[in-house]
């Protein structure tokens, strides 16, 4: 049987499945068909939120089949050719009736499944049906099994072609109240909150994390439509993204986290590890995972190489293709992206990116008047709420807002920042860290910048950086004025405001890693602006930055550093200042061994600042280290064009430097000849 996860290197509703090779024995054929109907029957014990009466219909079906099978493997009946063929049959059909019953099971699809009622109880109506047909094909007269099993296995044939695996009534009606109430939206009509209760209810979504389970699942479904050609479910996934994010948003008023993996890996992600991704062949993780005849997945580089080496065989099974086709698995290019990003492993392929134009807009018109119908409900509640209601409303805008630029729009006019800036002087760490989140997000909006500049919002940021109850909550203060000072009248306007500076290099000093960052990036922009130049200097930003940089070991961290300490460099008294902390070893070292081409390129910048603003040493220190000059030529022909320029100007002065030093020693070397052979009479 196919691992757990299996399910989720698949597209639901897809249902892949291999025939069992020519070859296979009966006896083995039995064995795994016996396994195979052992597993169906323990979906028994599930609950089937839509397609009830369909899954367990089928499952009594192979219940009765599973008995046939093991009378005929304890009688070790001799099967003739057409019995062989009918149960490989059968095995082909129970794999992909094991998947459909996965499906219809699946925690986080009730609300997708139940809008495929129609095509999910097609499905069963035609493995059903095809399974009566393989029935057909097997000599029951010829095999040694009871008469009981003899007529059961007719009565299921029967029944195989008899039942018809409708939609049920009451699947139906909740599918159209679904309907109603996007079209409700569309006609931005607020729809009636015991609407909403009885679609969730007929789906058993009883909490905060079931909506947003079923969320999640809608996203990456779309990711992977945006991927296909046709996009025909697109506009109908963006609509139930918009219900359920609109039901989440309006009908619970706790938000149980215990579920929730907003910030942190979803579900699939966590029960998946890097092994999984690996390609058979090649052993490395896939960029572009392909699915050939057998069902085996595998990087299409690596099949190609394959089949061009006269190999017509699966390599996993051995088995001979009749055809080498090769289907892209999406799904599981997608969650090879998602893996990669949350554990930051580079994943080379043209790129599996999220599309960010699509956040952008809403999707659908029923996606575009929830989100906006539901920015009303939370800026109200900010408003006008109780001291829970309030955090429960930041939390949510937090969570709207942390990757979609639509509901930054439609929340940033709905006027929920002058509310979140107000929650920031709140005694509650939790309500401070939300509001705060949450404020950060929305600055990331070009809109919004304005207005929390306007709602004072710069004095309210630098004083939950100085004095924030969380360090969650000071790292998203340094992160939002790094938005803001992408701005040039909000640098200067930063850079005055008392304590901004200071904030900022003390949470360099003792923040997280993430908070580090954020301050770095923050003081970078704000350098942007000259007169926060010597303010920054003053404040003790070199000894500090230097300290870290001989201790970072993230690459993003020790990059960001070197970027702060080129702009610091590029005038005299911040080259001095550099050139003191005794880091300029430090910064070749660097130079030659980091992977990352950014960083690479800032240490040039850096370095040829120094030579330019730090007078001549340092040249004489670099002219002595033969091993710059070769990551300097490969930065030449492999960096950036800003960065083979630096790269060029920094070979060049250590050439001048070269050219110079052996005309004073070739100088040196003709006169002292001279000395020696003059002749005193």
């Amino acid at each position: 049987m196919r691992s757990n996860h299996d399910a989720f290197t698949r597209r639901i509703l897809t249902l892949p499945a291999i025939r069992p090779c020519q070859s296979i024995s009966p006896a083995t054929l039995l064995d795994s068909l016996i396994t195979l109907s052992s597993n169906i029957s323990k979906y028994k014990s599930k609950t089937f939120f839509s397609n009830n009466r369909n899954a367990r219909q089928s499952i009594l079906l192979v219940e009765v089949l599973s008995i046939l099978f093991q009378e005929i493997h304890e009688n070790q009946s001799c099967l003739s050719d057409s019995s062989v063929l009918s149960l490989s049959e059968l095995h082909f059909i129970f794999q992909k009736l094991r998947f459909l019953l996965d499906d219809c099971a699946r925690e986080g699809a009730r609300l997708w499944i139940l809008m495929e009622s129609d095509h999910v109880a097609s499905h069963f109506r035609i493995l059903i049906r095809a399974v009566a047909t393989a029935l057909d094909v097997l000599p029951l007269f010829s095999i040694h099994v009871s008469i009981e099993t003899k007529e059961s296995t007719q009565l299921v044939m029967k029944q195989a072609l008899k039942l018809k695996f409708e939609v049920d009534p009451v699947d139906e009606s909740a599918l159209n109240d679904v309907l109603s109430i996007l079209s409700q939206f569309k006609k931005r009509i607020v729809p009636d909150s015991s609407d909403l209760r009885r679609v969730l209810k007929h789906l058993a979504i009883r909490s905060w994390s079931d909506c947003q389970k079923e969320i999640k699942f809608l996203e990456s479904e779309a990711d992977v439509e945006q991927l296909t050609s046709e996009k025909r479910n697109l506009s109908l996934l963006f609509s139930l993204i918009g219900f359920m994010t609109y039901c989440r948003g309006v009908l619970f008023d706790s938000i149980d986290k215990k579920n929730d993996n907003t910030y942190g890996s979803s579900d699939v992600i966590r029960h998946l590890n890097c092994e999984d991704f690996k390609c058979p062949i090649s052993l490395e993780i896939m960029s572009d995972p392909v699915t050939i005849e057998t069902g085996h997945t595998y990087d299409r580089s690596s099949i190609l190489k394959w089949f061009k080496s006269r190999n017509p065989t699966c390599p996993k099974t051995g088995e001979k293709l009749k055809n080498k086709d090769m289907v892209p698995n999406l799904a599981l290019k997608q969650l090879i992206s998602q893996y990669c990003c949350e554990n930051g492993i580079p994943f080379n392929e043209k790129r599996a990116k999220k599309n960010i134009t699509m956040t952008v807009i809403a999707g659908s018109i029923a996606a575009e008047e929830s989100m906006k119908m539901l920015a009303n409900f939370l800026v109200d509640k900010l408003e006008h709420g109780s001291g829970e209601e309030r955090n429960k409303a930041a939390f949510e805008i937090r969570v709207l807002t942390k990757s979609s630029i639509f509901n930054r729009s439609c929340l940033a006019d709905s006027g929920a920042i002058p509310h979140l800036l107000n929650l920031l002087s709140s005694t509650s760490s939790l309500t401070q860290q939300n509001s705060m989140a949450a404020v950060f997000n929305l600055s990331r909006h070009s809109t919004s910048k304005p207005i929390i500049v306007q709602y004072s919002g710069v004095e309210s940021i630098v004083v939950v950086l100085k004095k924030g109850l969380k360090m969650e909550a000071k790292q998203h203060a340094a992160g939002t004025l790094f938005y803001l000072a992408s701005v040039e009248e909000y640098r200067i306007l930063i850079g005055e405001t008392p304590g901004a500076i200071s904030g900022l290099m003390e949470l360099l000093r003792d923040g997280s890693e993430r908070g580090k960052k954020n301050a770095l990036v923050a003081i970078f922009g704000l350098l942007m602006y000259s007169d926060n130049h010597w303010r920054i200097l003053s404040s003790g930003l070199v000894p500090l930055v230097a300290n870290l940089l001989k201790s970072f070991e993230r690459e993003d961290l020790v990059t960001d550093s070197l970027a702060v300490l080129g702009t610091i460099a590029e005038k005299q008294d911040g080259a001095f200042a550099i050139l003191r902390s005794g880091i300029l070893h430090l910064v070749v070292e660097i130079l030659n061994s980091s992977s990352s081409r950014a960083g690479k390129e800032y240490c040039v910048a850096l370095l040829l600042a120094l030579c330019d603003n730090g007078g001549g040493d340092e040249v004489l220190i670099l002219a002595k280290n033969p091993s710059i000059m070769a990551a300097l030529y490969s930065l030449l022909a492999e960096g950036t064009s800003r960065g083979s320029k630096k790269a060029s100007s920094l070979i060049r002065l250590l050439h001048e430097f070269h050219e110079r030093s052996s005309s004073s020693v070739l100088i040196t070397n003709t006169d002292f000849p001279r000395d020696r052979f003059v002749h005193v009479w």
